[in-house]
C-alpha cells in the first residue's frame, strides 16, 4: 500500500485518489454480449453450452428438488446451520422494519393522493460460487425478497461438479425459505433470467453480486428493452478506514485485510491523523499476512490500496464523502461524533468493536452495497429494492376548481392545449 500525505498532495492527485481504476476490459464485454445474445437466441442449449465451456458442468437447466436442499442442509455441521439460523434472524429483525404503509394525504381541500407499495412479482437472485461460496449472500438477497412479498423467487448459482449447487448455498436456501434454484453460474445465468428459456421462466428484475462477466451481463440486459431491471452497477469489494492515534494498529489491519481477500480488484484504503499508527498497521498487515490461505489475492489488492495521512479528522471525513466506499469503518476515540457527518458510504462501521465481517455475515444489515463510488447516488440493498409503488389521486369537482387556473396556466406554458383543454371541458 502506497502512503500520502495530505499536505503534499495537489487537488488533482487528491482527486485521483477517489477514482477507483475501472476494468476496461473491451473483450470481456464483447464476450458477456455475445453470452447473452445466444442464450436469448437458443435459450437452455446456449446455457448448457456456455457452462461446459467456463464451469466444466453441463447441469440439466431445471430446478434442483427440494430433496437436494434437505440433504445438503442434514450434512452440513450443527454450528453451521446454527449460524445460518442466528444470522437469518438478525437480518429478519432488521429488514422488517422497512415495510411501512403510505397513508392518504389531502394536498389541499377535495384533492387526496396516497400511494400503494407492491412487490415486484418475479426476482432473480444472483449467488456466486467461484473460489468461495457465499452463504451469506443467499441471506442477505432472499430475505429481504421474501419480506417484500415477491410471489416468485429465482435463485441461481454455478453448478458444483454434481451439477447440482454447492451444499453450502443450498443449506443457505433452505434455511431462508427459497426454493426456486438453478444450477447455472457466470454471463449465462443473467441471461437466462433476463430473457427466460425453455425451462426458466423470465424475471422482472435481478439482484445479487458477480464476477466481471455478471456485472457486464447484467448491464447488458437492463440496457435491452427485452431484458429486465437490475439491482445496481457492481464492483469488487471496497473498505475505506479512519483511524486516529487511539486505534488498534492490529485491528484496523485484519479489517483491511478482510476486504483484501475477497478478490484481486478489491480496494482498500486507510486514512489516518497519526503517522505512527499507519506505520503500525502496515507492520501488522505484512504480519497477518504471512499465513493468509488467499495470500495471493490480498497481495494484489493490496498494490492498489493507499494510505493517506490528514491533518485533522475532519478533513479524513471530508475525504471519506468524496470517495464514496462501499464500506466505511470508523476506528477513532469518538466514531460516532465523526458518524454525523457521513453523507457517502454503502454501510458504516462504529468503533474497535464493529469489525466489517460482522456486517457481511450477521449483524442483520445487508451486504449487497454500492461500490465505485456510487454510494454518492445508490444506497445498499433494502425491502423497498423488491418493490415498487403506484401512485393514485382522487379530485373532487371542488377540488378540481381549485387546481384548474394552476393546470391551464402551466399547460399554456407548455403549449399543450389538449392538456388545457381537459380541464376546460369540464368546466361547463
Amino acid at each position: 500500500m502506497k502512503t500520502f500525505r495530505s499536505s503534499r498532495l495537489s487537488a488533482a492527485h487528491r482527486r485521483r485518489l477517489t477514482v477507483r481504476n475501472p476494468v476496461n476490459d473491451q473483450a470481456a464485454e464483447r464476450t458477456a454480449r455475445r453470452i447473452c445474445l445466444d442464450v436469448k437466441q437458443r435459450g437452455n442449449a446456449a446455457v448448457s453450452d456456455f457452462s461446459t465451456r467456463f464451469d466444466g458442468v453441463s447441469p440439466q437447466i431445471r430446478r434442483i428438488p427440494d430433496s437436494a436442499l434437505n440433504k445438503a442442509s442434514r450434512r452440513m455441521k450443527p454450528e453451521f446451520m446454527q449460524a445460518l439460523r442466528n444470522a437469518a434472524a438478525t437480518i429478519t429483525r432488521f429488514h422488517e422494519q422497512q415495510n411501512s404503509s403510505q397513508r392518504p394525504v389531502r394536498t389541499m381541500p377535495g384533492v387526496t393522493c396516497w400511494r400503494t407499495i407492491t412487490a415486484i412479482p418475479r426476482v432473480g437472485l444472483y449467488v456466486p460460487a467461484g473460489s468461495a461460496p457465499l452463504p451469506s449472500t443467499v441471506l442477505m438477497l432472499g430475505i429481504p425478497a421474501l419480506l417484500a412479498g415477491c410471489n416468485s423467487i429465482a435463485l441461481f448459482t454455478p453448478p458444483s461438479s454434481n451439477g447440482l449447487a454447492n451444499p453450502f448455498v443450498l443449506a443457505a436456501a433452505a434455511v431462508a425459505g427459497i426454493r426456486e434454484i438453478y444450477p447455472v453460474g457466470g454471463a449465462q445465468a443473467i441471461a437466462a433470467m433476463a430473457y427466460g428459456t425453455e425451462s426458466v421462466p423470465r424475471v422482472d428484475k435481478i439482484f445479487g453480486p458477480g464476477n466481471r462477466f455478471v456485472n457486464l451481463a447484467k448491464q447488458i440486459v437492463a440496457a435491452d428493452p427485452e431484458g429486465c431491471a437490475i439491482d445496481m452497477p457492481a464492483g469488487p469489494s471496497e473498505l475505506l478506514v479512519i483511524a486516529d492515534a487511539d486505534a488498534n494498529p492490529a485491528y484496523v489491519a485484519a479489517d483491511l485485510l478482510s476486504q483484501a481477500e475477497h478478490d484481486p480488484d478489491a480496494r482498500v484504503a486507510l486514512v489516518t491523523t497519526s503517522e505512527l499508527l499507519a506505520r503500525r498497521a502496515l507492520a501488522e498487515i505484512a504480519s497477518q499476512l504471512k499465513d493468509l490461505p488467499r495470500k495471493t489475492i490480498v497481495r494484489r489488492s493490496l498494490a492498489a490500496g493507499f494510505v493517506l495521512i490528514v491533518r485533522s479528522l475532519s478533513e479524513a471525513m471530508r475525504f471519506s464523502n468524496e470517495y464514496a466506499p462501499e464500506h466505511l469503518s470508523i476506528q477513532t476515540a469518538r466514531p460516532e461524533a465523526l458518524a454525523r457527518h457521513v453523507r457517502n458510504a454503502g454501510s458504516v462501521f462504529l468503533g474497535a468493536s464493529a469489525p466489517v465481517a460482522a456486517g457481511d455475515y450477521a449483524s442483520g444489515t445487508n451486504h449487497t452495497l454500492p461500490t465505485g463510488g456510487r454510494a454518492r447516488a445508490y444506497s445498499g440493498l433494502t425491502v423497498g429494492s423488491f418493490q415498487k409503488s403506484v401512485s393514485f389521486q382522487s379530485l373532487t369537482r371542488a377540488g378540481l376548481g381549485r387546481l384548474a387556473g394552476t393546470i391551464k396556466s402551466l399547460a399554456a406554458a407548455e403549449g399543450l392545449e389538449a392538456h388545457r383543454r381537459s380541464i376546460t371541458v369540464r368546466e361547463h
